[in-house]
């Protein structure tokens, strides 16, 4: 099993900026946690976010303008950012590999096992658990590490992603013991 950790639209926006909210703010530093956990385990970090495109991207007339490429609601906050060897692909939908170059990265790096992490749980990370599971690569989730505006919208999209997907909701501290014992889920 090879892993990879995908850390979901930890940005401005969506973390202190237009749709920030306390849940998301809560589950740094287990992401954190699991970011520096994957770099001493040789475990490529991939960083998936919005980035849209100012009057153009079909997602704004959803959620009005949000993530706008190049400005400040689309950097990746300052408690994750991104080191030297690790990656970010820039996404204009939900999920992360839809008209994206995920899919090739991960083939490339030879992962079949995504861990993922972020926000929303009921939009962004489900929907890329849903094309994660359609490529087929298997899909772990850190429960402490993802978030949504609610509970009962975190709650649903953890229950969704295991029934539908056969997504493994974890906690990090389980995620850390399978990927030492190297262990098949």
């Amino acid at each position: 099993m090879k892993f990879s950790l995908i850390i979901i639209d930890m940005i401005h926006d969506f973390v202190d900026g237009k749709f920030g909210n306390e849940n998301v703010k809560k589950i740094i530093p287990c992401i954190r946690e699991l970011k520096e956990f994957a770099k001493k385990n040789s475990i490529p970090v991939i960083y998936a976010v919005d980035s849209h495109i100012k009057g153009v991207d079909r997602e704004i007339e959803v959620w009005g303008e949000h993530a706008i490429e190049g400005e400040w609601g689309s950097k990746i906050i300052e408690e994750l950012e991104p080191q030297n060897g690790e990656f970010i692909i820039k996404k204009r939908r939900y999920s992360a590999f839809f008209s994206t170059g995920l899919d090739l990265l991960l083939r490339e790096l030879d992962v079949d096992t995504l861990i993922l992490t972020g926000t929303s749980t009921h939009i962004c990370v489900l929907h890329t658990a849903a094309d994660a599971f359609f490529r087929g690569y298997k899909i772990i989730i850190p429960k402490e590490c993802v978030a949504a505006f609610s509970e009962s919208d975190h709650g649903y999209a953890l229950v969704y992603m295991s029934q539908v997907y056969g997504a493994k909701v974890l906690s990090k501290d389980e995620i850390k013991r399978i990927i030492e014992e190297n262990q098949n889920l």
